[in-house]
């Protein structure tokens, strides 16, 4: 069972200004989170996991983003 879950709304914060999409990528299992990176020290919240196209497409359309960088 994952620790993660889809959100149903944007409720994680995301201030375009101040933070990057991002999704971070394991190596060994492949597993993918979305969230958002701060562009000041480099914090990643987490915001949700990945895990096909179908998941993505939410996420970019919850926080009206168009490009997600890919992190490993």
């Amino acid at each position: 069972m994952s620790k993660f879950r889809i959100p149903k709304t944007n409720s994680v914060p995301y201030d375009s200004d101040k933070q990057i999409a991002v999704i971070k990528c394991s190596i060994c299992t492949g597993e993918q989170v979305a969230g958002f990176k701060s562009k000041e020290d480099g914090h990643f919240t987490e915001v949700m996991l990945i895990r096909d196209a179908k998941d993505l497409e939410m996420f970019k359309k919850m926080y009206k983003v168009t490009e997600v960088k890919k992190e490993y």
